[in-house]
């Protein structure tokens, strides 16, 4: 009898999931038209779990009707605004969850991703990268399901964003040590100080990303 075999993914989960991991790492760009075939061919796989990849990921907004296209959901500056302050007061929430019921485990990994980050201070790509899995670790450490359900959501809409906000000069920096000071707080169970350090991170990514857009205005200009 031959060994039983670990069950695979379904097609339309792994479709689903390289798109979305496409549009993430900005292989695919706000605006830019997805084409059944053309993603059939790209990833390897049948046009039908691409077409039921597509239809979930219009449902979710990530993906827009132009004509009978489908393209790349793009954020105006009303939605990008609203994502940050959800995301503020979610991470927010996460970091304080997180100082009351992170296991000792989950604090030591939080620091070490902090030092190991520190060498990708000049890599903005790479450390957008780890910054998406500090951030991560945070929401997984704050032992509530429903608390990371939601966060899944914003950070997927992050990905609308053409660009990282840790591409500015200094950027990486500045927010290595605000990742080090929301750590800090975690380790020492300061929930209300790991709160309020994880908001005022958000707060600097967004008055980075506004400062971004504002240029990119006056270079179209």
């Amino acid at each position: 009898m031959p060994p039983a075999t670990a069950p695979s993914r379904p097609a339309n989960t792994d479709a689903y999931s390289m798109i979305l991991d496409a549009i993430d790492t900005g292989t695919y760009r706000p605006g830019d038209r997805l084409v059944e075939s053309e993603l059939a061919e790209r990833f390897g796989v049948s046009r039908t779990p691409v077409r039921e990849a597509l239809q979930r990921l219009e449902t979710q907004s990530l993906l827009v009707r132009d004509g009978r296209s489908l393209i790349v959901a793009s954020l105006d500056h009303n939605q990008m605004a609203e994502l940050y302050v959800v995301r503020g007061e979610l991470e927010g929430l996460a970091a304080r969850l997180a100082a009351r019921n992170a296991t000792e485990e989950e604090v030591r990994l939080l620091r070490e991703m902090v030092e190991a980050d520190n060498a990708l201070k000049d890599n903005p790509a790479a450390l957008a990268r780890a910054n998406k899995r500090f951030h991560k670790q945070i929401h997984l450490a704050s032992h509530n399901r429903f608390l990371v359900q939601q966060l899944d959501l914003v950070h997927r809409s992050m990905a609308l964003m053409a660009t990282t906000s840790l591409a500015v000069q200094g950027r990486g920096a500045h927010a290595q040590q605000e990742h080090d000071l929301i750590v800090s707080a975690i380790e020492a169970r300061d929930g209300d100080a790991a709160d309020a350090a994880l908001r005022a991170h958000i707060s600097v990514a967004f008055t980075t990303r506004l400062k971004q857009e504002a240029a990119r205005r006056e270079a179209e200009s």
